[in-house]
């Protein structure tokens, strides 16, 4: 999702000259050009702190003619235009509510707790909020330099890719501290590619994360990359058991043994997804769900397509994650071109910069695994 731009503050001293001189959005609001809120990328000190980078080594994807950073086009797919029965997963008619909406880029990287709140990672804002099952949003970790995808491992650990200038990866619970941020001896920014997009965390205080390819930041802070990458990294999750690591790779899902140590070994393509894959969770019986456009993919354990999940129309399935009681609600983040709901006091059909951030649930039949918190 794209940012949305933020009007700054003018100081009383130069007024004029910065507004003549500030670049504008549509409305003719002077831009944020800097600082939280953008992605590294989107930052007018980007390029001066690329300059310093020691190494060659920007991310290479096969975007063809799309701009860097852009994700892969979906293959052309139909999706069914109600959900379908898929055994002991969903029930056929099932349907989607929604919890909360918001404009611009403000819901990605999402956790579902026990008790039906669900972390919500606000890139414009900075914040990651708790939204409760009647919508009510409170801000939990504040202050993340554009914060991205959250997750949390087995001892309660919550982490966040941060995708402001100077991007890493932080701990924010119990403690608040770097993990990593630092790749062969340059900052994350020398990566490219868009900037630092998913992770899941692992017991052992190491944390997965895709930026463009994929990384795992040992409990030290060492980062190695692993893989040979043919499109682009995003959806990314852990097995219950952690001994398997799968991450979306454009169409495909593939799959890793982890070792003891946590490094990765054994690449292969697990399964082939309907599009373009985003975000990715797991449920208590090994099945991976994999959100891809306009549909959610549910892949068995052993790779098969078992069937789709549909979102409700017009919009696209970005982040995935189970929550509420015993698991079965499976939430989801959908860019929607238009909003559903007024839970902004907006007409049903308004449209904000062409896109709005929403937050859906769902029932399964199916649910989440419950040692972790995605």
């Amino acid at each position: 999702m794209r940012s949305t731009l933020i009007a700054v503050t003018l100081g009383v001293m130069g007024v004029t000259s910065a507004l003549a001189q500030a670049p504008t959005d549509s409305a003719g609001v002077a831009a944020k050009t800097q600082g939280p809120g953008l992605k590294a990328s989107e930052d007018s000190r980007y390029d001066a702190e690329t300059a310093t980078c020691q190494r060659n080594h920007p991310v290479k994807l096969s975007f063809g003619p799309r701009r860097p950073g852009q994700r892969p086009a979906a293959p052309t797919y139909e999706p069914p235009k109600s959900v379908e029965a898929i055994h002991g997963v969903v029930a056929a008619g099932a349907h989607w509510h929604q919890l909360w909406t918001e404009s611009g880029n403000n819901a990605d990287g999402i956790v579902g707790l026990p008790n039906g709140d669900v972390l919500v990672a606000q890139q414009d804002n900075s914040d990651v909020m708790s939204i409760d099952p009647k919508g009510h949003a409170t801000p939990v970790y504040t202050d993340t330099n554009t914060g991205g995808a959250v997750s949390i491992n087995k001892k309660g650990e919550a982490f966040i890719v941060e995708r402001g200038l100077h991007q890493g990866i932080y701990e924010v619970s119990p403690e608040h501290k770097l993990l990593a941020d630092k790749f062969e001896g340059d900052s994350l920014d020398c990566l490219g590619a868009g900037g630092l997009n998913d992770l899941s965390a692992a017991s052992n205080g190491g944390v997965y994360f895709t930026l463009g390819k994929l990384y795992y930041a040992a409990p030290d802070g060492t980062i190695t990359a692993y893989g040979d990458i043919k499109s682009y990294t995003n959806g990314i999750i852990l097995s219950a058991d952690e001994k398997t690591l799968y991450v979306t790779d454009g169409g495909n899902l593939d799959a890793f043994d982890v070792q003891p140590d946590g490094s990765l070994t054994n690449q292969r393509v697990f399964a082939k997804l309907t599009g373009g894959g985003d975000g990715s969770v797991i449920d208590s019986d090994g099945r991976i769900y994999v959100t891809s456009g306009p549909v959610i993919d549910v892949i068995s354990p052993e790779g098969k397509l078992l069937g789709v999940i549909p979102v409700p129309a017009g919009d696209t399935a970005i982040s995935v994650a189970f929550g509420g009681p015993g698991k079965h609600t499976l939430y989801c983040v959908a860019l929607a071109k238009k909003f559903h709901h007024g839970s902004l006091g907006l007409p049903s059909d308004h449209v904000q910069g062409g896109q709005g951030g929403e937050l859906i649930g769902i029932h399964l039949l199916a649910h989440g695994y419950a040692g972790r918190d995605k």
